[in-house]
């Protein structure tokens, strides 16, 4: 009798373990120590983690970097646990994609900017727009506001007083001079096509896209996004829970370093550009 007790005992205890176990891996993955797996758009994000995986091997973390065409699924990976971060978004469309998916997550840093560009088959400069152009540009909502605070600042339309420039639409447009058409159709990935092409009068291109193509912003853009007060820095994106995770901190160190940055600015010819801060 008392050993079917403790049999029973110790299957109980096997059974409960099991539970525990995997209650543990539902609710978020635990980092492996001595490596982070990162989700990265191609370019120029899984380049410059490229660059940081032998500065990471020197504090003996492995770097593992998935890379991603879209804008959705890195986040609904990080979510599920089969990443540790990811490396792709602004602050902007991370607080969109939070709200929309309540996704727990949080930024740990910044590292770069990549100035969104005018670019056109047609035309050498935005003065030469005609009345009624038509400008190609993403579907992602989370875009509009800093398409069109970028041609506000370039003179070509004027926003309605008070609007947040970074969560403006179509709709926040009050004064459109060249009576410019805005075609909001397309996936962000498939407007370097559009631009080669000769589709519109004129699209607006994300730098990294616009880099994965081979289109040079510094030498093919008719008009570039300032750098100056942008809100627009690339970060790395982790689960809340891991936020303070020393090796998080140090990617981000890594990323945030000097040699980083001369990479970026070496590679890039300022189509990519470090950002100033964290």
């Amino acid at each position: 009798m008392k050993k079917v007790i403790s049999l029973f005992a110790v299957s109980l205890l096997i059974l409960v373990l099991a539970a525990c176990g995997n209650g543990e891996k539902e609710g978020g993955s635990k980092i492996e120590e001595g490596k982070l797996v990162i989700g990265a758009s191609n370019v120029p994000h899984a380049e410059i983690l490229e660059e940081a995986k032998p500065l990471l091997e020197e504090k003996g973390i492995e770097l593992d970097i998935q890379t991603f065409t879209d804008y959705v699924i890195p986040n609904q990976t990080l979510r599920d646990g089969d990443i540790d971060a990811n490396f792709f978004q602004h602050e902007p469309y991370l607080k969109s994609q939070i709200e929309e998916n309540d996704y727990d997550f949080v930024s740990v840093g910044g590292v770069h900017i990549e100035p969104i560009g005018v670019y056109s088959k047609k035309y050498d400069s935005l003065e030469d727009l005609p009345e009624g152009a038509e400008i190609l540009m993403s579907n992602s909502v989370a875009d509009h506001g800093r398409i069109l605070s970028m041609l506000e600042e370039k003179g070509l339309i004027t926003l309605k007083d008070g609007v947040e420039t970074t969560s403006a639409t179509i709709d926040d447009i009050k004064d459109n001079p060249k009576k410019l058409e805005f075609n909001t159709q397309f996936e962000a990935a498939f407007l370097p096509q559009a631009y080669l092409n000769g589709d519109g009068d004129a699209v607006l291109i994300n730098g990294n896209y616009a880099l994965g193509a081979d289109i040079n912003p510094q030498e093919e853009a008719i008009a570039l996004e300032s750098e100056e007060n942008n809100p627009y820095v690339n970060l790395i994106v982790a689960r809340k829970e891991d936020k303070d995770n020393e090796q998080i901190k140090a990617l981000v160190e890594v990323l945030q370093s000097d040699e980083i940055k001369a990479f970026i600015e070496n590679k890039y010819k300022g189509s990519v550009i470090p950002a100033t801060g964290e």
